[in-house]
């Protein structure tokens, strides 16, 4: 027997993340690290145990395995509850059929059933590859006042950059009269954020109507949204106006993770009133060398510096050498940076050496574009990596 729960959430932690490329070659884009000691799917966690929501659903489907392993029973994010908790879905075989997620819509259909255990009378509905804080209970709250079917959060976007994003057309009240997945004209800079809340039951009517299309596409922003929209139900649009970063791209990721750094970050990880929560191992304290020179940067525990780290981000047990040079980049844990090397404007993954006076990248300029080299890569004494150079793992420099 289920404890009923009035609002469950389902994370949508499956996608490849292939504009990552190297980064996410062995991992789920929600698994990859963020922020010195984070992980993409920390901040969406993070929000539902804030925010008061104790049951979460996270599907998953590409490169599973670290993923899988960081939730683990949720103990980090106070989700190792004896009723509800979280729990991670991979795609299953039924008794007539098996199939994978064929899309965001048919990924919360095949998952009715962990649903309806819980009985809840609304469904939060998330995305796994966003970086922000947010109070969903708030949005409950909102969503609630309207008397809502549907509830979906935006945010405001340049006209600009709005054909990128499922754009809504609302009335005086924000009620919802018209959606665009991503339209090559937008008149609108309302943007999804790929956040909804659903009444219960009127999303499972509509998953199970939109299954026996054969003609959808099993997406929300596709199929369900102007589905319900054509019905007339209730929808309306939450504004958020805080900070939120899709970091599906290298540049997003990395601009995501300068975000963080200065006196006055333009993202704030020091509110004690929102904290994110990770799954961190034990490591040592950080040590800085009496030759070394930090500035402007994070450096997690475990870290050696003996060399020049400047407005650079440095995950766990990352070795920068005396005369090494780390300017303008991200480097994910237990990378070493040898002697006399430089790296400049670059994302190294985990376990990457960067040999003796070798150079990855060029200092960031306009038109300069971001190196990355994938895990366990080893750059070779005085080599170069060029400014841009995409090194998957697995694979000799080249």
């Amino acid at each position: 027997m289920f404890n009923k729960k009035e609002c469950v959430a389902m994370l949508l932690a499956g996608g490849q993340g292939s504009r990552l490329y190297a980064l996410t070659e062995t991992t789920a884009k929600p698994a990859v690290p963020f922020g010195g000691k984070y992980r993409i799917i920390d901040f969406p966690l993070s929000n539902c145990v804030n925010s008061g929501i104790d049951t979460v659903g996270v599907l998953t489907q590409y490169q599973p395995l670290v993923l899988n392993e960081y939730i683990g029973n949720g103990q980090p994010w106070d989700l190792d509850r004896a009723s509800g908790g979280v729990m991670v879905l991979p795609p299953y075989q039924a008794k007539d059929v098996q199939d994978w997620y064929k899309g965001t819509a048919n990924a919360i259909y095949q998952n009715l059933n962990f649903i309806n255990r819980y009985d809840p009378d609304y469904v939060l509905i998330l995305s796994g590859d966003h970086i922000y804080n947010m109070d969903y209970a708030q949005m409950l709250e909102y969503h609630k006042r309207n008397n809502a079917d549907c509830t979906i959060a935006v945010i405001d976007v340049p006209l600009s950059e709005a054909s990128r994003f499922g754009i809504m057309y609302t009335d005086e009240n924000e009620r919802i009269t018209e959606f665009a997945e991503k339209p090559k004209n937008p008149k609108s800079t309302k943007a999804s954020m790929g956040i909804y809340i659903f009444n219960k039951a009127m999303l499972e009517k509509f998953l199970i109507a939109d299954a026996e299309d054969k003609d959808s596409e099993n997406d929300f922003g596709k199929n369900i949204i102007p589905a319900m929209l054509n019905s007339g139900a209730r929808m309306f649009a939450y504004r958020f106006e805080g900070y939120w970063k899709d970091v599906g791209t290298i540049d997003s990721l990395w601009e995501a993770n300068m975000d963080l750094l200065g006196a006055e970050p333009v993202f704030n990880l020091y509110d004690r009133r929102h904290k994110i929560y990770s799954r961190s191992g034990a490591r040592q304290p950080q040590y800085l060398g009496d030759e070394a020179k930090v500035n402007n940067s994070l450096v997690t525990e475990g870290c050696e510096i003996y060399g020049e780290v400047i407005n650079s981000i440095l995950f766990s047990g990352v070795y920068v050498a005396p005369g090494a040079v780390v300017k303008d980049s991200v480097i994910f844990s237990d990378t070493k940076i040898l002697a006399g090397a430089n790296v400049q404007y670059s994302m190294l993954d985990h376990d990457v050496v960067v040999g003796e006076k070798a150079t990855v990248g060029l200092e960031k300029a306009e038109g300069v574009k971001i190196a990355v080299i994938g895990a366990g890569i080893e750059v070779a004494a005085g080599d170069t990596v060029e400014a841009g150079a995409m090194i998957y793992p697995g694979t000799a420099k080249n």
